[in-house]
């Protein structure tokens, strides 16, 4: 998304851009999400969900976002609601289908460039995954090649390299690109969440991402995890479905049939494994999209936006398309100011 929106913008500013696109289609992991782009309703909140993150990063997203958005459907992509349904958060949704297909113009597919000038490969997700030994939940190509460039060039990285958001998803050998959202096992605030030999590994109560659920059960040996549930949790609703509803898609295994034992109220263990979806450490960046070195210098000639930087969700959870969003159109931008 942020390639998309960096061109869309630099064409608006009368510019000519390219898009080198390394797949065979444009839209990156972004067509396989489910369309939602959506900001913390303040710096503070922000803050407080992403700890580490890098202030003058956050309140970039949060003071520009509303902009940012307005532009976007001024640019004919159709934002189907303006709601998110979380108290923490505005935003909107969109078709990503429909975004590609207004917003890409130029595209080579099949094709890199050694001279960028905006980064926006969508992170390393595919060598995280492998490094981790879980699934891929993201698009196949997001392999940190943006990642090496730049640090080939002197570029800093921020952030725990090894923190990703991504969801728990049905234990399967691969996940098929259909499932990435339907299938996700999104109620461990429900569940009782055990190892595979039956031992409670959370060190905390979860989040209302569930990104840290995710990352706990990618440090459990094999990258799996039950969840154990009730009858009064099967009936539990979670955005448009129930718990019952997301179960089915995940083979559950009646509470008799688990190889360990289990309080007496368990009805149901449904096995998950950890899926990336994308990385949150990543290129350091100011404000501007520039790429920086570790004395906080410019990287002559580059950017990065969306998930290939980092420091904007350090420590926490935070909307990768709101990112590609505000700094895919501030690196035109500021690519732009920079070679006039």
């Amino acid at each position: 998304m942020a390639g998309l929106v960096a061109a869309a913008r630099a064409r608006e500013l009368g510019a000519s851009p390219a898009v080198y696109e390394k797949g065979t289609r444009a839209g990156g992991s972004m067509l396989l999400s489910s369309g939602f782009v959506w900001r913390y309703r303040s710096v503070d909140i922000h803050m407080d969900q992403c700890p580490g993150a890098d202030e003058s990063l956050v309140r970039t997203i949060v003071e520009q976002f509303d902009h940012a958005l307005d532009w976007l459907e001024s640019m004919g992509v159709e934002l189907l609601t303006r709601e998110t349904g979380n108290p923490l958060t505005s935003g909107a949704r969109f078709n990503p289908k429909q975004l590609v297909a207004t917003l890409a113009r130029q595209v080579r597919l099949g094709e890199t460039t050694s001279e960028p000038a905006i980064l926006a490969t969508g992170g390393f997700p595919v060598r995280l995954a492998r490094a981790r030994e879980v699934l891929l939940r993201a698009n196949p190509w997001s392999a940190g090649d943006g990642l090496d460039l730049a640090v080939g060039r002197g570029a800093a990285t921020v952030g725990d390299m090894d923190e990703f958001y991504g969801r728990n998803m049905p234990d399967v050998d691969e996940l098929a690109e259909e499932d990435f959202v339907s299938a996700s096992q999104l109620y461990a605030q429900y569940a009782l969440v055990v190892d595979e030999q039956g031992r409670e590994f959370l060190q905390a109560p979860v989040s209302w991402s569930e990104t840290d659920v995710a990352q706990a059960t990618a440090r459990q040996p094999n990258g799996r995890a039950w969840y154990l549930l009730t009858e009064k949790a099967l009936r539990q609703e979670v955005r448009d479905r129930t718990v019952s509803d997301m179960v089915d898609a995940a083979h559950p295994v009646p509470a008799e049939q688990l190889p360990f034992p289990v309080p007496h109220s368990i009805v149901l263990g449904v096995p998950v494994r950890a899926a990336v979806t994308s990385t949150i450490g990543g290129l350091r960046i100011d404000e501007r999209a520039r790429v920086l070195d570790e004395r906080g210098a410019r990287v002559d000639g580059l950017h990065a936006a969306g998930v290939d930087a980092g420091g904007w969700a350090t420590g926490g959870y935070a909307s990768g398309l709101a990112a590609a969003l505000v700094f895919g159109k501030i690196a035109a931008e500021s690519a732009l100011d920079q070679a006039a």
